[in-house]
């Protein structure tokens, strides 16, 4: 009995750790943008996850994808859930948006995952209605306030955190409706595979390279804390756990929590990075947060 207890509890506190894994994950692209280009320190990241997987794999017989239907449902997955939404997020970053508003755009996902279940024939209430507006409101307050000269948002960068955006809400969908349950490590290093084929073809263009070396000699540290923890907290950790969770049907507990990833991150950027925090922002945030929790708030 108390081992079935203790695995409910591990299964319901699974969505909560894994938002605030993925917090860190805007955090860390601010952390290692200023020493590399966005797709060859993902290529790196790719490479090194795959290295991790491989191992893991083969010594605990882990069994893979059992048809070539699924590794082709698995590769598509892992281009939208890793090249597509990584790649618009630490190339936003690069290109100057600063990571409490990329937090923010990509926070919409349950906003326009309501609207595509909608659209697929499913009833919207007025409560949800009046969320979706919420939502795009507070987001079109914040981001209307850093356009122009000497702000964060332009036309590229917010571009390209709308492709991470669509990328994610896309490749949930597609995860949880054409993926079969299998295995977590070999999944996820099939997903990488695939992430890794489409971005380093395009990170072999980018001219900058990655900074091992700090300008004072020695090893750069922050560049190497960004990768390790990429690998380790966001790869190995946050993404196996967003697969976990679609898998056994936790994809509705996660969409909940996610309008607490934008506040968390901004906080952290305020924190670490002197990010700032004006009333326009916090009151844009806040109502993001409210529109998207009503979107996703089960009905009574």
């Amino acid at each position: 009995m108390s081992h079935r207890s203790d695995s409910e509890a591990l299964l319901r506190a699974m969505p909560l750790v894994f938002v605030l894994i993925w917090s860190t994950g805007f955090i860390v692209a601010r952390y290692g943008m200023p020493h590399a280009p966005p797709l060859g320190f993902l290529s790196w990241r790719y490479v090194l996850s795959i290295l991790c997987f491989l191992p893991w794999i083969l010594l605990a017989g882990v069994a893979w994808p059992a048809t070539r239907q699924q590794w082709l449902h698995l590769s598509v997955s892992g281009v939208l859930m890793h090249a597509g939404y990584l790649g618009g997020v630490w190339a936003a970053v690069k290109a100057g948006m600063g990571s409490g508003l990329v937090a923010l755009v990509v926070g919409l996902q349950p906003v326009l995952t309501a609207i595509w279940l909608s659209a697929r024939g499913s009833s919207v209430t007025g409560r949800q209605w009046a969320g979706l507006m919420l939502g795009f409101a507070g987001l079109a307050l914040v981001v209307a306030r850093k356009f122009g000269q000497g702000g964060e948002a332009d036309l590229l960068n917010l571009s390209l955190a709308v492709l991470a955006l669509l990328s994610i809400t896309i490749g949930t969908l597609y995860q949880k409706h054409f993926v079969a349950p299998c295995d977590v490590r070999s999944a996820n290093a099939v997903q990488l595979i695939a992430a890794l084929v489409v971005t380093l073809p395009l990170a072999l263009f980018e001219t900058e390279t990655l900074y091992w070396t700090a300008t004072t000699g020695g090893v750069n540290w922050e560049l190497v804390a960004a990768m390790a923890w990429s690998v380790l907290g966001l790869t190995l950790g946050g993404s196996s756990l967003l697969y976990l969770l679609i898998q056994r049907g936790a994809a509705t507990s996660v969409t909940s929590l996610l309008y607490l990833v934008p506040p968390t991150t901004a906080l952290m950027a305020w924190l670490l990075f002197a990010e700032p925090i004006t009333l326009l922002t916090i009151t844009g945030t806040v109502l993001t947060a409210v529109g998207v929790s009503l979107v996703v708030r089960p009905a009574r």
